[in-house]
């Protein structure tokens, strides 16, 4: 068996600092605990401001956070180059102390393979982690096609095919390295995100977060321009004005780019007192307050990224015993099955209408609670996924051996 000094994996991520990204975190953990090195590129940010750090064996190289891009494809190249610029510095001062064998490029941006082109002429493997489908969420983000969008999906291209293994989040995105990225289906490896069942725990939590309310809603998560947000804002106007639920609170935990618009949308509704903004948070802040919460919300609109995208937040709410209001998405489905209920697409009011329902039903919720729970434990923990992700690499590593031997044979041939 190769030795740790031939089984170091370079990880590069972009959006998240690490540990922070939970799913990387996850990945490089096991990696550490089955013999591999790892180290990681991310950037700075969320309180992970050091240069360098080693954590749980994980070494971890952190570079300044460029500006995040929520503004257009103009802001989006200025974040995007600055990141490229520390990857290139960063992954030479990784090679320099101890050469990698592999790198780990977890989108976005599928820019990530340019890096892996570099360092293949030294014999390094190139491992695609496919988070998010870029052309789609391009395609979110700014509501229309065109010449951007195509370059979005040349850049995916790209990445399948300069990777010689491919880990996806769910079924849906396993299809897309098949059918666009033209990746053979034995190299591609569902990697599930999912939530560490030995941290996440159903609890009382922090009651003060109720301020008094009957029931509680909570959503954790990114606040931006794809996730929803203004549904889920226009939902509770619906359900306290129309409904006439008025002994509820909305506890919405997370960051992101339009935190402060969103905040203003509940203000200019006059419902401020309904809603309470923790700002992001960690660890157990984190589960004090999603455990106090009664109801998991996850307004995410049907769209062609969201309809085949695994979010993270519907996982987190089942592991933790709380029934689901979503849209009726494909991969939202394949994720909750019967914990959660589903609301007529995009449609707040038929939103709020299955909230009220589970407001009223408290039987119903705790039966849905139980189920997302069972359901975490059986099939969707990260301990499911864990084989999956050691298979993926037993492929990489077996493959890049087979490039060497067969190289070794030309050259002998060649004598």
């Amino acid at each position: 068996m190769p030795t740790a000094s031939d089984r170091h994996i370079l990880i590069v991520v972009e959006n998240l600092p690490v540990p922070l990204d939970r799913r990387v975190w996850l990945e490089a953990t096991t990696l550490v605990r089955e013999g591999y090195e790892v180290s990681v590129i991310s950037p700075m940010g969320r309180g992970w401001d050091a240069a360098f750090e080693v954590i749980e064996g994980v070494n971890i190289y952190r570079h300044p956070a460029p500006p995040e891009a929520h503004s257009g494809a103009l802001a989006y190249a200025r974040e995007y180059g600055s990141a490229m610029r520390h990857w290139f510095r960063l992954a030479r001062k990784i090679w320099q102390r101890h050469p990698f064998q592999v790198i780990q490029g977890c989108n976005p941006p599928d820019l990530i393979f340019l890096l892996a082109l570099w360092y293949r002429p030294r014999g390094v493997r190139y491992m695609f982690d496919h988070h998010d489908v870029c052309p789609e969420l391009f395609e979110a983000k700014f509501g229309k096609r065109g010449l951007l969008y195509g370059v979005m999906r040349v850049w995916e291209r790209l990445s399948f095919a300069t990777a010689s293994v491919s880990i996806a989040t769910n079924g849906s995105f396993r299809d897309i390295a098949i059918r666009r990225g033209k990746m053979q289906p034995r190299d591609v490896f569902v990697v599930r995100s999912a939530p560490n069942t030995e941290r996440f725990l159903p609890a009382s939590g922090d009651q003060s977060y109720r301020k008094g309310a009957a029931t509680v809603m909570g959503y954790v998560g990114v606040i931006g321009q794809q996730e929803g947000m203004d549904l889920l804002v226009a939902a509770a106007d619906h359900l306290i004005r129309q409904l006439g639920r008025r002994d509820v609170h909305f506890v919405i935990i997370g960051f992101g780019p339009t935190r402060d618009e969103v905040i203003q949308h509940v203000a200019d509704l006059g419902l401020e007192t309904y809603f309470t903004f923790t700002g992001a948070l960690y660890d157990d802040d984190l589960l004090a307050a999603m455990n106090t919460i009664d109801i998991g919300l996850a307004p995410d609109p049907k769209n062609p990224m969201n309809d085949i995208s695994t979010m993270n937040k519907v996982m987190e709410y089942m592991t933790l015993e709380k029934p689901v209001v979503q849209f009726d998405l494909t991969e939202g489905r394949v994720s909750a099955g019967s914990a959660a209920v589903y609301a007529q697409n995009n449609d707040p009011q038929d939103f709020a209408r299955q909230i009220n329902m589970l407001i009223g039903d408290y039987a119903m919720r705790q039966q849905m609670g139980r189920a997302g729970r069972k359901r975490v434990l059986d099939d969707l923990s990260w301990a499911h996924s864990e084989p999956q992700l050691l298979a993926a690499y037993a492929r990489i590593f077996a493959k890049q051996k087979d490039t060497v031997s067969s190289a070794s044979r030309k050259r002998a041939r060649a004598r």
